[in-house]
């Protein structure tokens, strides 16, 4: 079953994450740093080495690639709510090498940042809880 609110736009938070941190670390750290439980992220920059994730909708598990190089963000997407209290972000990402190849999937912790500028919007309204969705088996919006 669908299920949505309405929210309100409260502030716009944006900046530029550490070099060499972890970017779902250092994303993560910022949301709660401003007690942010109802957001969306986006940024764009280059990393490192980066760690991302697809969902086997079979198995119910992630698989992770890992991408020992220099990459670019193309496009990080990403929302903010609860889980277990405390916030958690869940992004996307885009990469591109230097051909031009993309990679994506759900971001992880392992990517490591060289430069990455943000934008997170912060949103006023009734916080989106995470809990186990019995028919994906992921831990998606109790709303």
């Amino acid at each position: 079953m669908t299920e949505f609110k309405s929210v309100t736009p409260r502030e716009v938070i944006m900046g530029k994450l550490s070099y060499n941190g972890d970017l779902l670390e250092e994303l993560t750290k910022v949301a709660a740093s401003r007690g942010v439980v109802l957001g969306r992220i986006e940024a764009i920059g280059a990393v490192q080495k980066a760690r991302v994730g697809f969902y086997n909708q079979e198995t119910r598990e992630y698989r992770f690639l890992v991408f020992d190089q220099a990459l670019e963000i193309v496009k990080l997407a990403g929302n903010i709510s609860l889980k277990d209290g405390k916030p958690f972000v869940h992004a996307h990402i885009t990469l591109a090498d230097e051909s031009g190849k993309s990679y994506g999937g759900h971001l992880a912790e392992g990517t490591i940042v060289f430069a990455c500028e943000f934008i997170l919007e912060v949103f006023d309204g009734p916080a989106f809880n995470r809990c186990p969705d019995k028919e994906t088996g992921l831990t998606l919006w109790s709303i």
